[in-house]
């Protein structure tokens, strides 16, 4: 076979006959999975869940947090031909009700409660509302060796599967993206097992690399690193959180060969690397990854002076995940500023706002074509602006160089990358809004050392009141918003800067919050 079968389901049962014993992942609670366990739980799970009601084409959303759960159930969900909708963890009643409304989701997964949050009682009101039934996972049972917290039937049971149609859409993934409520990307097995091309190729990863992740398996990234690890043989390890504190000296212990995936995970790293003075706390790295967003060059400099390990930068979107890689032994300029070439099978122009191609070297918006590029939007009617003559519109700005290196410039979305996830600044500013005490708001990125950017809103309060960041906290929680989304800095002024149209001047008031330093 080619590197990619028709389906994903297909390739976690080739792979388990060619290593059964092969390990796909481990998780920080001691557990492990190995291609030929992945494919039987799955079927196992499957089989459950088929004696539910799911089978091709039913819209299955779940929302798992980075243990091996997540992966077996992915797994299930392909068996079945299902159209899954993979949900972050983060996500809250007002996000998970529009997005299983939008999707017509008829079973949700969640844990019954996780890390103090009762998933179960909110899955429960949505779903008495949107109209769709829940399954709920009790996670929080403990996790001993060998046991899944997932329901068990006889895999015996089900019935021949039938490959599905080329160009089936079998994932919908969303992104806050650059509105007030999230975008849903209609992506099809091919298209989401090409993600894992770019990195694939640039970092040449094999059987003998460690790969811890602790960002949400059911970001799309996730579906890219299970490809990597079926394709490859890269070992994961799951941490279902990052704790700055303690999650880097635990990942130490499994020997990784590849960190990093976002900027606050390299600043815990390097604190540790600190702590324990010159002993190497990852004496078997090779990299340090990085995507979600540009990481200043300072903070690659000081990982290379800490940590002895250039930083590689990756560029995608949800829409077009992993649409380039950068590779350890690039230039040192692009590894510092770049994200490196395209993967195979992409191509890309930059273009100025006419839709002409601009020269080498000169910034532009970037349009993509390629094997990972979604199908459309979940609402056909963002379609139009996204596409043009077959060319994904990234809303991206950026550039090339001579040797076709990418350098990312800017966005021109207005949305604030915190942690390596999309926060839409319209979505905050409609909640921070409706605060008693908020006169006019608007809602800024700044520059963050640990999170890449923090949300700041700039408030003219009412007359004879104020506000502050714990009252927008209780009030945006109040209103369902998801904590990666709420105001960690609050600047009040008098007035907001406009230009003569009456648009609000946001560039002036980070420079001028920037400027003070």
């Amino acid at each position: 076979m080619g590197r990619y079968p028709d389906s994903f389901w297909t390739l976690v049962v080739e792979r388990a006959a060619q290593a059964p014993d092969q390990l796909v992942a481990v998780d920080d609670y001691g557990r492990s999975l190995t291609r030929a366990e992945l494919r039987d739980r799955a079927g196992s799970v499957a089989a459950a869940l088929a004696a539910e009601g799911i089978g091709p084409g039913t819209v299955v959303s779940w929302q798992l947090p980075t243990v091996l759960e997540a992966l077996v159930l992915l797994a299930a969900l392909s068996l079945l031909d299902a159209v899954q909708n993979p949900l972050v963890p983060i996500l809250r009643e007002r996000e998970v009700g529009f997005i299983t409304a939008q999707v017509h989701t008829e079973l949700l997964i969640v844990p019954e409660r996780w890390r103090g949050f009762a998933f179960g009682e909110m899955a429960a009101a949505v779903g008495a509302t949107v109209g769709f039934r829940v399954l709920t996972v009790d996670l929080e049972a403990g996790f001993e060796p060998g046991v899944l917290h997932l329901p068990q039937g006889d895999a015996t049971t089900l019935p021949p599967r039938v490959e599905p149609a080329p160009g089936t859409v079998r994932w919908l993934y969303y992104s806050s993206g650059t509105t007030a409520d999230p975008k849903g990307a209609r992506h099809t097995d091919l298209s989401v097992m090409h993600t894992a091309t770019a990195l694939l190729d640039s970092m040449q990863i094999t059987a003998d690399d460690v790969y811890p992740i602790a960002f949400p398996v059911s970001h799309i990234g996730g579906m890219t690193m299970l490809t990597m690890s079926l394709v490859s043989g890269q070992r994961l390890v799951l941490f279902d959180a990052f704790d700055p504190a303690t999650t880097p000296a635990r990942l130490a212990t499994h020997r990784p060969t590849l960190i990093g995936m976002a900027q606050p995970m390299f600043r815990a790293f390097m604190d540790e690397q600190l702590r324990c003075g010159d002993e190497r706390v990852y004496p078997a790295a090779r990299a340090g990854m990085y995507g979600g967003g540009p990481m200043p060059a300072e903070t690659h400099d000081q990982v290379l002076e800490v940590l002895g390990l250039h930083c590689v930068g990756s560029w995608g979107l949800t829409e077009f995940p992993m649409a380039t890689a950068a590779a350890p032994e690039d230039d040192p300029l692009v590894l510092r500023t770049g994200v490196g070439h395209v993967a195979e099978g992409v191509s890309i122009r930059v273009v100025d706002a006419e839709g002409r191609d601009v020269p080498v070297g000169e910034e532009g918006e970037l349009w993509l074509t390629g094997p990972q590029c979604f199908q459309g939007y979940v609402d056909p009617s963002l379609d139009a602006d996204a596409f043009v003559d077959g060319w994904f519109r990234t809303g991206d700005l950026g550039r090339l160089d001579d040797d076709g290196n990418v350098f990312l410039t800017g966005r021109l979305k207005d949305i604030i990358i915190r942690n390596a996830e999309n926060i839409s600044a319209l979505a905050v500013e409609d909640a921070v809004r409706s605060h008693p005490a908020v006169s006019e708001v608007t809602v800024i990125g700044l520059p963050d050392a640990r999170t890449g950017e923090r949300v700041c809103a700039v408030i003219v309060p009412e007359p004879g009141t104020t506000v502050d960041v714990p009252a927008l906290a209780e009030h945006c929680i109040a209103l369902g918003l998801a904590k990666q989304k709420i105001p960690e800095q609050v600047e009040l002024v008098d007035e907001l800067p406009r230009n003569p149209m009456g648009k609000v001047l946001k560039q002036a008031l980070r420079d001028r919050i920037l400027a003070r330093g």
